[in-house]
């Protein structure tokens, strides 16, 4: 993980984020000998309201704290929406750095209960986006969502997930997005660490999306996947925060053609002698 080699943070962000700033979109001619395609260093500072030095100090580290107002300036120049001004302000934020643990997470009892109790495909997963827990109609969906997994692996990596995907380009932008969003600026976990160097070294994808530093949280919308036994689907999805796990939750329109589907998916799980309810579950984190 990048982060752990030095503590810019701030400076990469900065970077990452002028470099998919076009000059149009802040009213600058691009120009025909133009190296980048995104801002110059002095472009963003010149539109901020800062000298072209003091920029250059925060891109490389050597001054870190940034007043709100400059904060501010360079959101606006490089187009952050809400997420990711509040993701700047925490970078430029003086915070004493944390310990490196290994963070255990367990999935709550009552979660287990109401995972057996709903009659959607429903799955716990941690905030490095490992699957703890899931009913077996959410195992039924897709294998993926199964304990022992990780959703952002099997993304990335298992050709099965992409086939699922209607739009795998997007899903893997957004979850990117949404696994650094849920990061924050606390990228000393032993966890999330080890599974970004992982990405890192086996998927381009990966490398060119992280490299962005999108940030924005994965919440209710609708995706479109495709099971091999019933088709395609469309299901909305829910991610709902409990204690220091997620619980998520995909479900279709009631009446719907998608929701026959998904009650066919699950007639055809209990005809394998499972039973409706089958918990597949892991009081601990995925490994």
């Amino acid at each position: 993980m990048e982060e752990r080699a030095d503590d810019n943070r701030l400076g990469r962000y900065l970077a990452a984020r002028r470099a998919v700033v076009t000059p149009e979109q802040v009213g600058l001619p691009s120009g025909p000998r133009r190296r980048v395609a995104g801002l110059r260093r002095e472009e963003v500072a010149l539109l901020a309201g800062i000298s072209a030095d003091y920029y250059l100090r925060l891109e490389r580290g050597r001054d870190r704290n940034p007043s709100q107002q400059v904060v501010e300036a360079l959101a606006r120049v490089l187009d952050l929406d809400d997420v990711e001004r509040e993701y700047l302000a925490d970078l430029a934020a003086s915070r004493p750095r944390r310990r490196r643990t290994r963070r255990t997470d367990r999935v709550p009892d009552r979660l287990h209960h109401l995972l057996a109790a709903v009659d959607v495909p429903a799955f716990v997963e941690s905030r490095g986006l490992d699957v703890l827990a899931a009913n077996a109609l959410a195992t039924a969906l897709s294998p993926r969502m199964t304990p022992g997994h990780n959703r952002l692996r099997s993304l990335l990596l298992d050709p099965e997930e992409r086939a699922f995907q209607q739009d795998w380009e997007r899903a893997v932008v957004d979850m990117v997005a949404a696994f650094r969003h849920t990061l924050g600026t606390d990228v000393d976990d032993d966890r999330a660490i080890e599974l970004v160097g992982e990405l890192s070294l086996v998927s381009a994808r990966f490398r060119e999306v992280w490299a962005r530093q999108d940030v924005r949280p994965l919440a209710g919308n609708t995706t479109v996947v495709r099971h091999p036994g019933v088709g395609t689907l469309r299901l909305h999805r829910d991610k709902l925060p409990v204690d220091d796990v997620v619980l998520v939750l995909y479900y279709a329109d009631e009446g719907s053609a998608d929701a026959e589907k998904l009650r066919l998916l699950g007639a055809l799980e209990r005809s394998d002698g499972e039973g409706a309810h089958r918990i597949a579950q892991r009081g601990t984190r995925a490994g």
